[in-house]
This record gives structure tokens, sequence and C-alpha cells, in this order.
């Protein structure tokens, strides 16, 4: 039940005015802080500032991206391709707001399980499909958030009444989702095209959205000074060799990080480097011939 408010609508005039003044003297007094809003409703422009008539936010959570993305992890592989969509449809989106792409409390508490445990397969599916969840996570536009024990692929519900499992570090696969967590953070702070344009839309570009079938995506990220890495993920247990990857510049690519290394836990299948040559593909002049690892994703850099 509610009042209506003065023009005759259900929104808490008070409650919005409230959110503005807190937002704008928090911002005035301490610049630089971050302020983030746990809000799922379609209220627009809640991280735009106050003066361009938003709520002042410095961020809001993405649960859209975050449902869809969980909900689509969770398919067995046989079944991804019907559900395609639900990794694309983000970015008709996802420049409204200053997204963050969480996953948070709320997905390993509640009877809810473990981020690992909604992974399908075997043993060796779930840690890879994790490891390819992060990746994904990391190399789409968007800020991070991963809740505790999540870094490490803890298996049980979080729990605050007692401390996370660290014993699972004695086990290679649990230590390499962490070693993967480590470096993606250090990627995401060290390549400007990671976060230099992770709020505009000119700093993503698909290359591949639409190959359902394949149940692979690839796309262009790139920075406001023109640095550039590409992203390939194949979200099967299937090695997709062979596979034509157009790219927008001939030449020498290195591989920044591929989720299937030994040290993540993986097996170590697909390339070292990739030449691109000058045979068109995805609507590009450029492309190269690859191997995409099974439930596994690739960063790539043209090589300077």
């Amino acid at each position: 039940q509610w009042l209506p408010n003065e023009y005759g609508g259900r929104e808490n005039l008070e409650a919005v005015q409230f959110l503005r003044e807190l937002n704008t003297v928090i911002h005035d007094r301490f610049p630089g802080v971050m302020v983030a809003a746990e809000e799922s409703t379609a209220w627009p422009k809640v991280s735009r500032p106050v003066w361009d008539g938003g709520l002042g936010f410095t961020m809001k959570w993405n649960m859209g991206w975050m449902h869809d993305t969980l909900e689509y992890m969770s398919k067995d592989p046989l079944y991804r391709n019907y559900h395609h969509q639900k990794l694309t449809f983000g970015q008709l989106y996802a420049y409204t707001e200053n997204f963050i792409l969480p996953f948070s409390h709320d997905e390993v508490v509640h009877g809810k399980g473990s981020l690992i445990g909604k992974m399908p397969g075997d043993s060796w599916q779930q840690f890879a499909n994790l490891r390819l969840l992060y990746v994904y996570q990391w190399l789409t536009p968007g800020k991070k958030l991963l809740f505790m024990g999540c870094e490490m692929g803890q298996w049980n519900e979080w729990n605050f009444r007692q401390g996370l499992d660290w014993n699972l570090l004695d086990y290679d696969t649990h230590s390499g989702i962490k070693h993967l967590v480590s470096d993606l953070n250090r990627l995401y702070r060290e390549v400007p095209a990671l976060h230099d344009l992770e709020f505009d839309p000119t700093g993503f570009e698909w290359i591949e959205c639409n190959d359902a079938e394949a149940s692979t995506l690839s796309f262009v990220r790139r920075s406001g000074l023109g640095d550039i890495v590409i992203a390939a993920f194949n979200f099967t247990p299937v090695p997709r060799e062979d596979y034509r990857l157009g790219l927008p510049i001939e030449g020498h690519y290195e591989i920044l990080l591929n989720s299937d290394s030994k040290h993540y836990g993986g097996a170590d299948m697909g390339p070292a480097s990739v030449e691109a040559e000058a045979v068109p593909a995805n609507g590009r002049q450029c492309s190269a011939v690859l191997t995409l690892p099974p439930l596994g994703a690739l960063l790539l850099r043209l090589s300077r």
C-alpha cells in the first residue's frame, strides 16, 4: 500500500531527495569516494550526477547481468546454444549506468550453494567453467565484485559463523583459481583497454556474438588512446580447432591470458601466440586461425 505523492505518483519524493543530498555531500567532502547502489529496479539515472537529474551514486549493481550470466553458466554446455542471448543481451543496456558486475554474498548463502557448486559437469568441467566465468566477468565492461571464498573456488556455502576453507589452497585446482583471480586483477590494472572506457560504448566492440551453435564469443576492448585487446571464449568442453578469429590489425598477437593454463589448473591447450594475416573474417580485413581451449578463454594483444 502507498499514499500518492504531491504529483499523484507512488514515488517517495522525500527519499529521492535524501539520496541526492547524501551523495552530493559525500562527493563534495570526500572527492573520489565510491558510493554503490545495490539496486535492481528500472529507476533511471541511479549512477548519474544530481545536476543531470540522477541520484548521484558512483555505480550501480548490474543484477540483470548477474542473473543472466549465472543462469547461462549453470546450463549443461550441450544446451547452452539455446540460451546464447543470455550472454549478449547485457550489451543493449550496459552503458545506461556505471555498472558493477556482482557475484555477491547473495549468490552463496541461504541454500544457494557456492559459485563452483553452480557449475555443471564433473570436477574438471566445474573448475574450467568457474575459470571461464571469472575471465568473462573481468573482460566484460563494468567494475568487478567477487565475494569472499569465491576467489579460491570454495565448495561450501558461505557461513558467517566460521572462517573460509583456506585448506583448499593445498590443492592445485583451488590454488589455480586463486592464481587466476590474482592475474586478472593485475591485468585489469595494467592494461588500459580493460578499464579506461568500461562505462563508454566506444570501449567495446563485438567481433562475433552470433555463434550460438558453437557457443563461442569474441570482442574487442579498447582504451581512449587506442590500446586494444581481444577476448575470445569457448563455452563448451570441445576444443575449437582451426577457429578463425577476425582481428583489427595484421601482425603478431601475444596471449596475455589463457584460462586453460596449467598454472590455473588447466591442460595448457591453446596457442602461445597467433599471427594475423590479410584474410577477411567476422567483417574484418584480417584474421588468425587458432585453437580455443575447451571451456576456456583467451586474451590477446597486438605485440608492439
